[in-house]
């Protein structure tokens, strides 16, 4: 069966669209939504294989929804937007509460951590000295790059900073380079999905506790099946030589079943104490 790809990337409220069968249009065409950790393009290059090679497995049809910004993704995610969504986990549990969001899948061969990073030239030396400083976060709820960090900023080291918001873990890094923020908020992943010349000039003063990463989630409106093959095509992508390939750009190393009690211990963290 023929697979069609159609692509539409030109701003705020851009969809994305993966679809493998030119069948009836009156077939369900599911709203997938990404966290957009990276600039559109980028994001775009790496969600679009993964979707174009999920419809082929189970013959089902996903719209990808760009959002512009990460605040702009959250609310739509929690309004119940998307069918299907690559969430982080805080977020996750939160919408399992609010509508009964499903996780389906994630990776099990890394936990996600909180980093914080400062020019490698800077002379701040503990998360103590940040006290006042301009720190960049991607955005308020942004969980490992934001939320938890300003929660042991808060509890762990009274410690108040200046927090300013760049919408993007790629902003975050290059406004610590260009010295318009003193250190940023980030994962160990994006920073290394980051260029060298990037890398190379940032050194990570701070790391988070860890915690199970972003996972793919369901709406409760999505029916058994569908979700199950969902589930199934994932767990299958990473055992396809060829298709884990795609899934480690996510990054996702080793897809692995889940479900909410894989991150209901973030509740007990103190998160929804910290303020924006």
């Amino acid at each position: 069966m023929r697979f069609y790809l159609a692509a539409i990337l030109l701003g705020i409220g851009s969809l994305l669209t993966a679809t493998n069968s030119a069948r009836a249009q009156s077939e369900t065409v599911y709203k997938f939504g990404v966290v957009p950790q990276f600039e559109p393009r980028k994001l775009a290059s790496t969600w679009l294989p993964i979707l174009q090679e999920l419809a082929k497995r189970t013959g089902r049809q996903f719209q990808m929804v760009g959002s512009p910004e990460i605040p702009h993704f959250e609310t739509a995610f929690l309004n119940g937007e998307f069918d299907f969504a690559y969430v982080n986990p805080y977020h996750a549990v939160l919408a399992a509460q609010k509508f009964g969001a499903v996780p389906l899948v994630r990776d099990g061969s890394r936990s996600l951590f909180g980093i914080v990073v400062v020019r490698k030239d800077s002379a701040i030396q503990t998360v103590k000295e940040l006290g006042g400083k301009k720190v960049a976060f991607p955005a308020p709820n942004a969980l490992g790059a934001s939320l938890v960090i300003r929660a042991e900023l808060k509890s762990l080291y009274e410690v108040q900073v200046n927090p300013i918001y760049v919408n993007t873990h790629s902003s975050v890094y290059l406004n610590v380079i260009l010295g318009r923020a003193d250190a940023g908020g980030g994962v160990m992943s994006t920073l290394k999905r980051q260029k060298p010349n990037i890398q190379d000039r940032l050194r990570v003063l701070y790391r988070t506790r860890k915690m199970n990463p972003h996972p793919i989630t369901a709406h409760p409106r999505v029916p058994i099946p569908h979700r199950q093959s969902v589930q199934q095509a994932f767990l299958d992508m990473a055992i396809d030589d060829i298709a884990v390939k795609l899934l480690k750009k996510i990054p996702m190393h080793k897809a692995v079943a889940t479900s909410i009690k894989d991150h209901s211990e973030l509740l007990s963290w103190g998160l929804d104490t910290v303020d924006n």
